[in-house]
This record gives structure tokens, sequence and C-alpha cells, in this order.
């Protein structure tokens, strides 16, 4: 696999292979011809570079090189500094009661202090997993689609959290919904098209040039090029510049409206953001791993109790076994966590006494609205409705699963 060449450069693909006695260009007498024959030369070696990037025949780039420690007393954690992600990455450590305090927003730098320990370094996406690798950053919040394409499965990046539920999105090869692809559905249809052959290959445009390859690789597909584009690559096929596309999907709303579909087997891998560590950070910088531990169970404490809603109703009955019977013979109450049943003392005739219930029990966004007419159906009156913030078990399984990653 590599990148489509120009016509011109393909003949001369690199600057040491230029005869000198052949021109490139015919120019104008009065024209000094060495200058431009420099640049040319400089735009063919740029090519080169970019061809050399690019994994040809299944093979993979160069690994990155390993990290290495350096002594300082902060903990490192990398954060997407713009856009969508930039921002959900604050709110979500907002919510779990860590605030990042950037004193200038044109600064690079900001702390936690609820971590005194940690620092804050606003990164690129792409550049967080480089400075992971490097050993300059210790902690990162990243899409799974950007570790994947530059971490390229290098063993010292791991994943502490793999589901922050933000950045939801698909990595997904599209074709035009017209011409030769009309009938095209499915990836295997795609690679058997008579048009592919080694002369004519199929032209992907994609950033993807790490997960674009071994994808096509492991399926099997042959016959078929990268190449970047400038701009939306969503235009590439309708310009002619590519056949097809491999690109980040999430409502594929923008596929629609350029003519592109998606096909079955075409999507790369399934992507939302993520909490990635340096395991050479963890095992060797003081103060890392307790930080992790402590970053791990705020997120999957908030992370478990979003979307869920505390019920509380008040109900009569002879006994709180009589209760639970009665709550959980409902389709929408049972298998919840609950119910919690106490009972409610009351004052009549100057004694103490029983007459009602109160339940609690714990029910998902989705199931709200059942699970009050439920409770309502079987005697539940009074019924009081909350968010949850945080539920924090007695363990945090994540951190069981990063011990033993470790090897500790």
């Amino acid at each position: 696999m590599s990148l489509l060449l120009p016509r011109n450069l393909q003949q001369y693909p690199s600057s040491s292979s230029f005869p000198s006695s052949t021109p490139l260009l015919s120019p104008p007498p009065s024209t000094a011809f060495v200058p431009r024959r420099r640049c040319l030369r400089l735009v063919t070696s740029c090519v080169s570079t970019v061809q050399s990037s690019v994994a040809t025949n299944g093979s993979s780039p160069a690994p990155a090189p390993a990290a290495v420690v350096v002594e300082r007393d902060q903990i490192r954690l990398g954060l997407p500094s713009k856009g969508r992600m930039a921002a959900d990455a604050i709110d979500l450590l907002k919510d779990c009661q860590l605030f990042v305090k950037q004193v200038n927003p044109r600064q690079y730098v900001a702390q936690i202090p609820q971590l005194p320990n940690t620092e804050v370094w606003f990164q690129r996406p792409k550049d967080i997993v480089r400075k992971l690798l490097s050993g300059d950053l210790d902690l990162g919040i990243v899409g799974l689609d950007t570790l994947s394409e530059y971490g390229q499965e290098n063993e010292d990046l791991i994943i502490v959290h793999e589901a922050l539920n933000f950045g939801d999105c698909h990595l997904s090869i599209a074709i035009p919904n017209y011409g030769i692809f009309e009938n095209i559905n499915s990836l295997k249809e795609l690679a058997q098209m008579p048009q592919w052959s080694e002369e004519r290959p199929l032209r992907l445009a994609t950033g993807f040039t790490y997960l674009g390859p071994k994808f096509m690789k492991e399926n099997g597909i042959k016959h078929v090029v990268f190449s970047t584009a400038d701009g939306a690559l969503e235009a590439a096929p309708a310009m002619g510049i590519a056949d097809a596309i491999l690109d980040l999907v999430s409502s594929g709303t923008t596929l629609k409206e350029n003519n592109l579909k998606e096909i079955e087997g075409g999507v790369v891998l399934e992507s939302q953001a993520a909490l990635v560590a340096s395991r050479r950070a963890l095992t060797e910088r003081k103060g890392a791993l307790n930080t992790v531990h402590e970053i791990l169970e705020r997120l999957e404490a908030h992370l478990k109790a979003d979307g869920q809603f505390t019920v509380v109703a008040n109900m009569r009955g002879n006994s709180a076994q009589e209760v639970a019977e009665r709550v959980l013979s409902q389709p929408s109450l049972s298998g919840l966590q609950g119910p919690t049943i106490s009972p409610v003392y009351c004052t009549q005739n100057g004694k103490v006494s029983v007459d009602y219930y109160a339940i609690v029990i714990c029910v998902p966004k989705k199931a709200l609205y059942d699970s009050v007419k439920q409770l309502r159906a079987v005697g539940g009156s009074g019924v009081l409705v909350s968010p949850l913030t945080y539920i924090f078990d007695e363990d945090t399984p994540r951190w069981g699963q990063l011990l033993r990653n470790l090897g500790l």
C-alpha cells in the first residue's frame, strides 16, 4: 500500500533520482531555472517523507522511542487543548469535584487544587499520546481512536478507564451512494469489485495512516492505496481525489449530506474518551499510582451514578417483608438496586406505631416514569425523585484490573 503521487513525481520519486541533464520544466529563456528546480526537488522530498510515514504492504511505521521517566515532583495530566473534547473533559473532572484552575486561558498549564501534586497540560490529542510515550506526560484523556492511531499498540500505554461517556464516535469506511457504488453495501462487496487491480487500486482518503492499512491487511484487501486530502474528507470522492474515505463518524449526517454511506463490516473501531497512563510512570514515578487511584475512584463513582435516580415512596403494609414482595412483583421494579425498606414511625393515641414503610430504590433514567407508575400501583404515595451524584462501591473494579495489568 502506498500514497498516490502525481505522474511527474512518480517518474522521479526522490531528489536523488533526478537526472541532471533532463529539464523538468521548460522555462522562458529569460527565467532563471535553478531556483524552480530546487523548489520542485523540495516538494518531491516532502512527498517522499509523507509516503514513508504510511504503512506500506501492511508494514508498521517505526515504533516510538521508549518513555524515559524524568525526575520531577509533579504528576502531569494531559487534556485536549480545544474543542468539544476539551470542554467535556473539564466538565467531567468538575463533576468529580476536581476543578481545573487555569489562571489565563492562553496558558497551557493549569492546576487541580484537590490534587496538589498534579499539573494539567493542555495539548493536542495526538500530542498527548506522543508525550505519554516520551515520558513528558504521565496521564491523559484522549479518544480511543487517537490512542490507537498514534499509540500503535505500544505496551507502555495502559488504559485506566476506557469509557468516560463523551466523545462517542466510530472510525468507518464510507463510499458514494451513486455510480459504481450504488449497489455496494458491504466491505466484502467493495473488495470484490472488478475495478480494483494493482494498476488501478481502490483510492482511500484518510488521516488514519496506521489504522487504515492495518485494517485492510487484516481483512485481506490488497489493491488499495491511501492518501490524505486537504479540508473535509467527505468532499474527496465527489472531487475525484479518492474513491472512498476512512473517517470518524458521529451521527452520520455529514456523510448523508455529501451522498456517502457506511458499509457493513467497514467499522474499524468504536471510540470514546478514555483515561490513559504511561505504564512506566505508574510503576516508577513517586505518587503517580496514588493519584491515579484517587482520580479513578472519583470517575467510577460519578459515572456509575450518571443517569441514575433515587426514588423514595411511602407505602402501607403489615411488615417490611410484605411491602418488599409487593414492590418486587412489578416488572420495572424487580432487578433494580433495592428496595431498601424502613419503618416510618408515628404516634397514635400516645403510642408509637408503624403504619407506613419508606421504600428507596435506584432507577435508571429510561425506566424512571414506569417505575413511579408501578410504585403507585402497589400503594406507593408521596413519591420523591432526586438524581444521584456518586455511587461509591466497596472497591473500584477498574483499580483491581489496573494493578493486575501492572503486575502489582
